[in-house]
């Protein structure tokens, strides 16, 4: 059944978000999952050639403690999907290295903690669309983004990631809003998807 494999698809993300693997075993066990999982956003047709996702190589200067600053306020992306529209409220501002950027709460059922970006390599080197450092609502716990205490949070973006839409159209995603588009080039976690090896 699609609804148990998807539940599992995303038990998966879950487990391999809050295992103990270093970053070379995550993108290992990470392309293991779109290579073989029924919900991998890769397409069927496209998985015999699949041989893993591209990434910059780990960056260790790509990992920062920041504080949040206040926000307010919300936005609303209409998905053009069975989702509909969707109510984002914002967190609060990190100010980053690469520039500042703003951390959601998807005001959903059951909610999460969302952050996508634009940054100056996309559309040339990663994703035109922009990435996510995370998207809680998917399991993406604790790699990309980590609570800290209070206000402070651990960003990596060795684990940037990109959205489902970046392998196959059939997916919508909401991408970086304004605020998240940064002019720093951030070479760190996923390229763009070149499509099945020849």
């Amino acid at each position: 059944m699609e609804e148990l494999e998807l539940a599992d698809w995303r038990a998966q993300v879950a487990l391999l978000y809050l295992s103990e693997l270093d970053l070379d075993g995550f993108r290992a066990r990470r392309d293991e999952l779109f290579a073989t999982h029924p919900q991998s956003p890769i397409p069927d047709d496209e998985r015999g050639g699949f041989s893993g996702l591209p990434y910059f190589p780990a960056d260790p200067a790509a990992v920062e403690e920041v504080t949040l600053g206040p926000a307010d306020g919300s936005m609303e992306i209409d998905t053009a999907g069975p989702d509909g529209v969707i109510r984002y409220r914002r967190v609060g501002v990190a100010e980053t290295r690469y520039g500042p950027l703003t951390l959601w709460w998807i005001d959903a059922y059951g909610g999460g903690l969302f952050l996508p970006f634009r940054d100056g390599t996309c559309g040339q080197e990663s994703y035109g669309g922009g990435r996510y450092l995370t998207d809680t609502i998917k399991g993406t716990h604790g790699r990309g983004v980590t609570v800290l205490a209070g206000d402070r949070l651990r960003l990596d973006f060795n684990y940037a990631y990109n959205p489902s839409c970046a392998y196959d159209e059939a997916w919508l995603c909401p991408l970086a809003p304004r605020e998240n588009r940064v002019a720093a080039s951030i070479r760190a976690g996923e390229l763009t998807y070149p499509g099945p090896a020849s």
